[in-house]
């Protein structure tokens, strides 16, 4: 058996044992998504410059791309990726580009953007409002709105995100509470109806970015400080 054909058998090993799409709980990949977001936006809060932030995310984001043109252009090594492709990619990602890129390009450009109280903002809601979201719109979405879209769902990102608000501009940042609970609303209620556009680009790299544009311009108009 020659190269290309030990590559053939080693892609269609890997497609025969990932098989989940977007449609699928998958809660391993959803787990390490929620995970990853928030223990890097506790990380950047709590101990780090926007400088040194944004080197780490930076390093971070080179190993990602080179990791993934490793991985899709040498499928005759399909099999030393099994842990990864198994449990935390889709199968159409078997043979083109993850979610794992957008997803450290959305967190580095939200870094490079907005100010600190805003990215933490954005990232927390990429971590834990996308990902329930999902889940809920997965397993209880009974009331479809759009295609792949749910009320169920949609009201979980509601409801993630308006509480994320709180939390950080509410108690991180000790702001006005009666002017973050308007904020929140605000965030909340203008990006739930942007995450039902079926826009053709990965939500890890339109959520955090669309949050903190949207965070950052709202704080303004109400006059809660964000530097």
């Amino acid at each position: 058996m020659n190269k290309i054909e030990e590559a053939a058998e080693a892609l269609k090993e890997t497609k025969h044992k990932t098989t989940s799409t977007r449609n699928d709980l998958q809660f391993p990949r959803r787990f390490f998504h929620m995970s990853m977001g928030i223990f890097i936006g506790i990380i950047y809060y709590s101990f780090l410059s926007h400088q040194l932030a944004v080197s780490i995310l930076g390093t971070a984001a080179c190993l990602v791309y080179i990791f993934e043109q490793v991985r899709i252009n040498y499928p005759e090594h399909a099999a030393s990726f099994q842990i990864v492709t198994k449990y935390l990619l889709r199968a159409e990602e078997q043979l083109k580009e993850s979610a794992g890129m957008p997803f450290v390009m959305g967190l580095l450009l939200t870094l490079l953007s907005f100010p600190k109280v805003v990215a933490v903002s954005a990232i927390f809601t990429l971590a834990i409002a996308d990902p329930m979201s999902a889940i809920i719109g997965i397993r209880f979405g009974k009331n479809k709105i759009v295609k792949g879209k749910s009320l169920e769902g949609s009201a979980a990102f509601f409801i993630c995100t308006f509480l994320i608000i709180i939390l950080v501009f509410g108690f991180m940042y000790q702001n006005d509470m009666s002017l973050v609970v308007l904020l929140a609303v605000l965030v909340a209620l203008i990006m739930s109806a942007f995450e039902m556009i079926p826009v053709r680009i990965d939500d890890n790299l339109t959520i955090p970015i669309m949050t903190g544009l949207i965070c950052w311009f709202c704080a303004g108009f109400l006059g809660i400080q964000t530097f």
